[in-house]
């Protein structure tokens, strides 16, 4: 989806929530569009240094895997870094990759992540023993997820190099 094209108006729940799911995730790349090289990995937020562009990518996309992959499906956690108990935030630390190559992989799993909620109906339940929502859930979930974190890049853009706007 184009971060200039919003859902339809009128549609089934499914295309509405998947729909403004991909309009979110879009608008990241769309946030980050030009940003010096120099700006990728600068933490702007005192109290926050792990909170920087090339840490934020990483994380929104292995919060993707964490909630469809791991909690939906029931994978295995190993490949994700948010189950690891040391570092702490190791999702965020992203040494040596760069902004380029983390954007598409967050691209490849959110694919993967519509993939899987074509496969599914919104009311199956996760596979995860603890916690078990349904899909609708998790996709609600994203919603506000990715865009709370665009928020923090509307911050981030803002501070690096004064760059604003809607989108």
């Amino acid at each position: 989806m184009s971060y200039e094209q919003r859902p339809p108006l009128v549609a089934d729940e499914r295309t509405q929530l998947v729909g403004w799911l991909d309009l979110q995730r879009a608008l990241v790349r769309r946030k980050l569009e030009g940003l010096a090289e120099a700006d990728e990995r600068r933490a702007v937020l005192p109290t926050s240094p792990l909170m920087t562009p090339v840490g934020l990518v990483s994380h929104l996309r292995w919060t993707e895997h964490c909630w469809f992959n791991v909690i939906f499906l029931g994978e295995p956690e190993e490949a994700n870094p948010q189950f690891r108990k040391e570092p702490k935030s190791a999702d965020w630390l992203v040494d040596g990759v760069s902004l380029a190559q983390l954007l598409d992989e967050y691209d490849a799993q959110w694919a993967e992540s519509n993939k899987i909620t074509a496969a599914h109906s919104l009311d199956t339940v996760g596979k995860d023993a603890e916690f078990q929502p349904t899909l609708r859930w998790i996709l609600i979930h994203m919603v506000e997820e990715v865009g709370r974190h665009l928020g923090h890049l509307d911050t981030m853009r803002e501070l690096l190099d004064g760059q604003k706007g809607y989108y």
